[in-house]
């Protein structure tokens, strides 16, 4: 997740929404919104840390190591936490080098703060600069959906960026749009319109990736829950995951991305 899109364009998009929104069905509930869309703009968020290594390898040496490379926003770097080993990607890349088949991984990620789906283009022809990935993990859709984009316009990237990954022979896992009703830096009503949105554009995100032949992790079904219910799944902004919440999403994200591993060795 980020704070990009929780600013002008989000109170100018989120006002016109009003006009539709089940939530604000009245022209007090657009003011409402639109207020605390303004209210969202002004929070003070979390920054990416510089510290954060972005490459770096975890393991033992022996097999062939995987080649993991994180693409999207800030949930690709880490933003919210300060030490790599509490990003998703460090803690991902601990979980599969302590699994049962305990490969190395070399991992490096791509992303950056901000990026909607458009973006993926640049990021995908970095992430085939040099030796070629095995497997990689794509978190994006937050920004998409707090700009209020359309749905199919934002999967019609994602999917373009999947297929072009699999084309190179990389295995890809995307995790879909988390549950932007969890967040606790919006109020109510935004953060219902927020939750509505971050659904649409996860479906949507899903019928992309896997015609394009990716792998989807339904990050709002599956982490959603815990995310409401646990305030501690946030850093102190309350709109980034904090170490824990990073550790619920690569738990979540493990099976698909071993699956993937897998699949890649046979290559």
């Amino acid at each position: 997740m980020t704070e990009r899109g929780i600013g002008a364009e989000l109170a100018l998009r989120l006002g016109k929404a009003a006009a539709f929104s089940l939530v604000a069905g009245t022209i007090g509930g657009a003011a409402v919104l639109a207020g605390q869309a303004v209210a969202a703009r002004n929070r003070s968020y979390a920054q990416p840390e510089l510290g954060l290594a972005l490459r770096a390898t975890v393991g033992r040496a022996g097999a062939p190591p995987l080649r993991l490379v994180l693409l999207g926003d800030s949930s690709a770097l880490g933003v919210g936490v300060e030490r790599f080993d509490e990003t998703v990607g460090g803690q991902l890349a601990h979980l599969l080098a302590e699994g049962p088949t305990g490969r190395q991984v070399h991992l490096s990620s791509v992303g950056v703060s901000g990026s909607r789906a458009t973006d993926l283009a640049t990021q995908v022809a970095r992430a085939l600069l040099g030796e070629r990935p095995d497997v990689a993990v794509i978190l994006i859709g937050a920004n998409d959906a707090t700009a209020m984009r359309r749905p199919g316009e934002a999967a019609a990237y994602l999917g373009a960026a999947v297929r072009r990954l699999r084309d190179a022979r990389v295995e890809v896992v995307v995790g879909t749009c988390p549950d932007l009703g969890a967040v606790r830096a919006v109020a109510q009503p935004l953060r219902q319109v927020l939750g509505w949105s971050g659904r649409r554009i996860a479906r949507a995100q899903t019928a992309a990736v896997l015609d394009a032949g990716g792998s989807v992790v339904d990050l709002g079904t599956e982490t959603g829950p815990v995310f409401r219910a646990d305030a501690g799944t946030f850093c102190p902004d309350g709109f980034h995951p904090s170490a824990d919440g990073y550790r619920v999403w690569a738990h979540a994200l493990l099976p698909a991305v071993a699956a993937a591993a897998t699949s890649a060795s046979r290559h």
